[in-house]
């Protein structure tokens, strides 16, 4: 809802301000302006990336209203974590291999369809009670391997943010690009037509440059910072998770275990000891 609000505060900021003095809106809509911009800074953005990251910023862009990172989302991911922890301690750490191999069967991971729809979530849990299973890793091995993973998903996280940051970094150049065409156009233009109509194609060329910092400033920087947010909060999530699993293979129990995890992720969100605790009782 924030993000929504902020979007309008700008439109009607810059817009509001314009037409209060008396600026006409209808010299502000120069679609080849727009063309030449948004088709540059959209080359520009498929050269720098791989291929699939123009779909997955896209993806993440639609979801920039909503975020999935929640107090309740957080609580089911401690309550999975221990219930598949308590069931190893009870039953032994072999009781849990039907429940890893086939997540979408067990009866313990189906109950957390939000957690289950995100692959790399449940195969990264997944990964690691196996290694447990096997029995033949140290707790300190443990560690250092969640460690080294988390690093290489820290930056494939982070890449659409760095992605978009850049291409704001570029869009007004590209309005700079457009207005300079703008002026090359009217130039052509002098001894042929009036000084009004010179005007006018001066004006356009100027809209070039407020068109590309304002796409960069007002929404791809924000946009950029948005989905930075989004994978510090996905990281944590991953964090809090390598917290439960490596203190349950130093022999910490299942409820102290969680709260190790529980203890890493961000307080904006983070279940209370008692909301915890609750959960579990009620697993």
């Amino acid at each position: 809802m924030a993000k929504i609000i902020g979007i309008i505060v700008v439109f009607a900021s810059v817009l509001g301000g314009y037409v209060l003095s008396h600026g006409k809106i209808g010299a502000l809509i120069q679609p080849f302006e727009v063309m030449i911009i948004g088709g540059a800074a959209l080359g520009a953005f498929l050269q720098a990336n791989p291929g699939s990251t123009f779909m997955h910023v896209f993806k993440k862009a639609l979801k920039m209203f909503s975020s999935r990172f929640t107090h309740t989302f957080y609580l089911e991911v401690l309550k999975m974590l221990y219930e598949i922890l308590n069931k190893s301690r009870r039953e032994g750490m072999m009781a849990i291999e039907a429940d890893v191999e086939d997540p979408a069967a067990s009866p313990i991971f189906s109950k957390y369809p939000a957690i289950l729809k995100d692959e790399r979530m449940m195969a990264f849990v997944c990964d690691y009670l196996r290694i447990m299973s096997s029995g033949n890793m140290a707790p300190h091995e443990l560690e250092g391997l969640f460690d080294m993973e988390l690093n290489s998903l820290k930056e494939e996280l982070e890449h659409p943010s760095h992605a978009v940051a850049r291409l704001a970094d570029g869009l007004p150049g590209f309005g700079i690009v457009a207005a300079v065409l703008g002026i090359v156009v009217t130039m052509a233009l002098l001894g042929e037509v009036a000084q009004a109509e010179l005007g006018v194609h001066v004006g356009a060329a100027l809209v070039g440059t407020f068109l590309g910092i304002l796409a960069a400033y007002g929404f791809f920087g924000p946009l950029a910072v948005s989905l930075e947010h989004d994978a510090k909060e996905e990281l944590n999530v991953y964090e809090a998770i390598k917290a439960c699993l490596v203190s349950s293979a130093s022999g910490m129990p299942p409820t102290l275990a969680v709260e190790f995890g529980r203890k890493v992720l961000f307080p904006a969100h983070r279940p209370s000891f008692s909301e915890l605790e609750q959960a579990m009782r009620g697993s």
